[in-house]
C-alpha cells in the first residue's frame, strides 16, 4: 500500500474514465462472439478436510458452504449473533439441514469493537466447537480466529479447520494447524491489523509488461503475481490482484511447508478487510485468477460492505447483492463460501454447478414424462 492522497485510479481501485479498461476491447454489438466460445472457467481445487473431500456426491461435485455461527453480541449482522451456546447449537442445526457442510464459530467482532482478550475468546468458541463435534459430527467445524492459543484449543476441542482472517497476524498459529495437519485459512489484509478498518488503502499496479510470457508452474514454485492472465489485460486496477495473488501465494506455501496438507490450505481474498470497494468488486471480477493459484478457493462475501456500498444497503437488505456476487463468483471457479444465508446460498452455488455441468438437475422431468 502506499501513503494515501493519490489521484482517483492511481491504485485505490476507481477507473480514472468511463469506457472500457485499459487493454480491454469494447464489447462488439450482439455479443461480438467472443464470449460464446470461452469454455466454462476452470474451478479451483476440491478442499479436503481430515481425509474427507468436501462438495462431492459420487460423481457431481458442488460448491461448498461454510455457514456463520457468531458466539457474539456485536458482529455486523444481528442473526448470526448468538449469546449462548444453545442457540449456537440451534443454528448449526438448522445450517446442516440447509446445505452447509462446515461450520465457521466465531468469537470476537472482524471490526473495530471493544477488546475481547485470549481467555474470554476461547471461552466463548471452545464449549461450541466441543458441543458440534459431539452432537453433528457430519459437520466439519472451523473457528475462525487470529490467536494461536484459541486454535491450538479449538483443534484439541475437535476443529477441522482455522480461519485466520486476520492474513498470519499470530505467526505461530501456522505452526499449530501444520503439527495438528487440520486445515488453514490463508487471507489477504493488506497489512491490516486485526480489527481495524481500512482508511485510504491503495495498491499501485506493477508494470504492465511484467510477468508476460510466464507458464503456469507448481502452486508450490514462484509465479508472476497475478500470473499471465493479470498481466495481459493491462489493467491498472490490477494492482490490488497482484497483491492478493502474491500475498496467498506465500502464505500457502508457507502452510504446506508447516505440514498443512496442499488441499486443506484455503486461500481468501477477503473481501472489504484492508480494502475499500473498488478493490472489493475487482476481485471479484478476477476470481478466475485466484481460483487458478492451486489451492481451493475461498469467497467470504455475505452481506458484506462492498455490498451494501454497491447498493447502498444496510446489512440486513444485502442478501440480493451477496448472492449476485455469489453466482459471478461461483461461476468463476470459486470452491467455499462463507454465509449467512445458508439455504438461499445452497439452491444459488447448486443451480451454478449445473450450469456449469458439474452436477446434474434435481428433477429433470420436462419434456420428458
Amino acid at each position: 500500500m502506499t501513503a494515501p492522497g493519490a489521484a482517483p485510479g492511481a491504485g485505490d481501485g476507481r477507473p480514472d474514465h468511463g469506457g472500457p479498461a485499459p487493454g480491454r476491447a469494447a464489447p462488439a454489438g450482439n455479443g461480438g462472439g467472443r464470449e460464446a466460445s470461452r469454455p466454462v472457467p476452470p474451478a479451483s481445487p476440491p478442499l479436503v478436510l481430515r481425509g474427507r473431500e468436501l462438495g462431492r456426491d459420487g460423481t457431481a461435485v458442488r460448491p461448498v458452504v461454510m455457514a456463520v455461527v457468531n458466539r457474539t453480541t456485536d458482529s455486523f449482522f444481528a442473526p448470526a449473533r448468538m449469546s449462548d451456546d444453545d442457540a449456537a447449537l440451534r443454528a448449526a442445526e438448522a445450517a446442516l439441514a440447509g446445505g452447509a457442510e462446515i461450520l465457521d464459530i466465531g468469537g470476537v467482532r472482524a471490526g473495530v469493537g471493544p477488546e475481547v482478550g485470549e481467555a474470554e475468546e476461547i471461552r466463548r468458541v471452545v464449549p461450541l466447537v466441543a458441543r458440534v463435534r459431539t452432537e453433528l459430527p457430519d459437520l466439519m467445524v472451523s473457528v475462525d480466529t487470529w490467536r494461536s492459543g484459541v486454535a491450538r484449543a479449538a483443534i484439541d476441542a475437535g476443529a477441522d479447520l482455522i480461519n485466520d482472517t486476520w492474513s498470519g497476524h499470530d505467526p505461530r498459529l501456522i505452526e499449530v494447524t501444520g503439527a495438528a495437519r487440520v486445515g488453514v485459512v490463508v487471507s489477504h489484509t493488506g497489512g491490516a491489523h486485526p480489527r481495524t478498518d481500512p482508511y485510504r488503502v491503495e495498491y499501485p499496479a506493477r508494470s504492465a509488461s511484467a510477468g508476460r510470457g510466464s507458464t503456469p508452474q507448481s502452486p508450490l514454485a514462484p509465479r508472476a503475481p497475478g500470473g499471465p492472465e493479470a498481466a495481459a489485460t493491462g489493467d491498472p486496477r490490477d494492482g490490488v490482484t497482484d497483491d492478493v495473488v502474491r500475498t496467498l501465494t506465500h502464505g500457502a506455501r508457507r502452510a504446506v511447508a508447516a505440514g498443512v496438507p496442499a488441499a486443506s490450505v484455503l486461500v481468501d481474498p477477503t473481501h472489504d478487510f484492508g480494502k475499500n470497494t473498488w478493490h472489493s468488486l475487482h476481485l471479484l471480477r478476477r476470481t478466475a485468477a485466484l481460483a487458478d493459484l492451486g489451492f481451493p478457493l475461498l469467497m467470504a462475501l455475505s452481506r458484506k460492505d462492498f455490498v451494501g456500498e454497491t447498493l447502498d444497503l444496510p446489512p440486513g437488505e444485502r442478501l440480493e447483492g451477496t448472492l449476485a456476487a455469489t453466482s459471478v463468483a461461483a461461476w468463476l471457479g470459486a470452491r467455499v463460501f462463507r454465509a449467512h444465508d445458508v439455504r438461499a446460498t445452497r439452491r444459488v452455488l447448486d443451480m451454478v454447478a449445473a450450469i456449469r455441468d458439474e452436477a446434474p438437475p434435481a428433477a429433470a422431468l420436462r419434456g420428458l414424462a
